[in-house]
């Protein structure tokens, strides 16, 4: 690769790695957030499913305007709102305003993700050059996911939980100076098409109304109007998005894009991917503090090794293995991993949370299965789509995984609140993680199956 293609990519990749980070920063830092305004676990919760659904929610939106109005412009935009509201978070002090900018910073990491993959699919635009810039790319998302736990934590206990927002500033000042001065100008697009802002609109507060009336379920008895009532709403907002998609000359998401089955397959696959990781790190930061006793700066630290595994393996093993097996064999190799590391976790709490089984399945799922999974599905979900669809492609995968990762993570606190334990994190919350990820392996294996079996009609011809 040419040097300037190389910072391209080094400056497009800490956009996504920074947006990543804060998905599993957060975790560790829930007992000190707790403490200091006083709130429950399930309400400190909201913290990262507020995140989450607006990052999926508005990612498709981000992806559009992408390809509209510069990939460059919305990658700067979107990365001066996630330092702003990473400045007012790291300020906040009520939890009321933290959960906003929250919120906010979800908002502006979907417009990072899509113009950040744009930049790279754009730069690279040979096939062998192009998958190992998405491989690098990818990879440094799931770097950020697994080292946010252990960055968390060191910084929860030596500083405050205020700097694990409050870091996002420098790293990103500095990122948007370069990306102004370094990254390729956008050339002007004459046929610009006005952006279906009303659907992104209508799926973000549809799915907020969801995930509200799943969390609060528990509650319905006392306040049933309430919480029937947002079920009701997401509902009809839901299906008012779907009717437009249908309906309207310039849909936010083009409906022809799901006759890719390699499409459709990586969309599933990374909804179960999302409640599955994002599941872990909330179920993790639980127990090694709340049913082990460990401090944040402790959890932090023996999560550490688990980061630097993650590094080494995308970049040592992933190049080979992806030169012998194709994506979704290196997707399935990746759940075999993310589902060892469940069990791990089940027969921790067996036997008496034994911390060699629990950092066991730590290094399965955030060492080693989430760089495998997390790289391979990217590279699937664009297979078989034109390049210049890349950058809405992208952020359909990407908002499949956050949206899975509320909705899997309100799922599963309704579930705990339904069936309550004496433990942080009982055995029903590790049996939904196991399935989260049962359902995913049997996704893959099905589209295997339905492939071989095309390709035996079509050598028959």
């Amino acid at each position: 690769m040419q040097p300037k293609k190389n910072l391209i990519l080094i400056l497009a990749s800490i956009g996504t790695f920074v947006e990543a980070l804060d998905i599993a920063i957060i975790n560790l830092t829930i007992p000190s957030i707790q403490s200091q305004f006083n709130i429950t676990a399930n309400t400190v919760q909201w913290l990262q499913t507020l995140y989450v659904l607006f990052f999926g929610g508005f990612l498709i939106i981000g992806g559009k305007l992408s390809d509209q109005l510069g990939r460059k412009k919305i990658f700067i935009i979107g990365g001066t709102i996630f330092m702003l509201t990473s400045l007012g978070a790291g300020v906040s002090n009520s939890f009321q305003t933290l959960a906003i900018f929250r919120a906010l910073q979800g908002l502006g990491a979907a417009f990072i993700m899509p113009s950040a993959l744009s930049i790279v699919t754009h730069t690279f635009q040979k096939d062998r050059e192009r998958n190992h810039a998405l491989g690098i790319f990818s990879a440094f998302a799931a770097i950020g996911s697994g080292s946010g736990l252990s960055i968390g934590g060191i910084i929860s206990t030596y500083l405050s939980w205020h700097w694990v927002f409050l870091i996002n500033v420098p790293i990103l000042l500095i990122t948007i100076l370069l990306s102004y001065k370094f990254l390729p100008s956008d050339l002007k697009n004459k046929n610009q098409e006005p952006t279906d802002t009303i659907s992104g609109i209508l799926l973000v507060v549809g799915l907020l109304s969801l995930t509200y009336g799943t969390h609060e379920f528990i509650h319905i008895q006392e306040k049933p109007f309430l919480i029937l009532g947002s079920i009701a709403l997401a509902i009809s907002l839901l299906g008012a998005f779907i009717y437009r998609l249908k309906n309207i000359s310039n849909p936010l998401i083009d409906l022809k894009l799901f006759s890719h089955p390699s499409l459709i397959t990586s969309n599933i696959v990374f909804f179960s991917l999302g409640a599955f990781f994002i599941s872990f790190l909330f179920l993790i930061s639980l127990m090694l503090q709340k049913d082990m006793g460990y401090s944040a700066a402790d959890s932090g630290l023996m999560l550490v090794p688990f980061s630097i595994l993650s590094a080494l393996i995308a970049k040592f093993i992933l190049p080979k293995i992806s030169k012998k097996l194709s994506s979704i064999q290196i997707g399935l190799l990746g759940w075999s991993f993310m589902l060892s590391g469940a069990l791990c976790l089940i027969f921790a709490t067996v036997l008496h949370h034994s911390t060699f089984l629990v950092l066991s399945g730590a290094a399965c799922i955030s060492g080693i299965g989430m760089t495998l999974c997390f790289t391979s599905l990217s590279v699937l979900g664009i297979r078989d789509v034109e390049p210049k669809q890349y950058g809405v492609a992208s952020s359909l995968t990407s908002t499949s995984y956050f949206l899975g990762a509320g909705i899997g993570l309100s799922f599963m606190t309704l579930m705990t609140q339904l069936f309550p334990s004496e433990w942080a994190v009982s055995k029903l919350s590790l049996y939904i993680l196991f399935i989260y990820g049962a359902i995913a392996v049997l996704i893959l294996l099905y589209f295997i199956i339905k492939e071989q079996k095309i390709l035996k009609k079509s050598l028959h011809y």
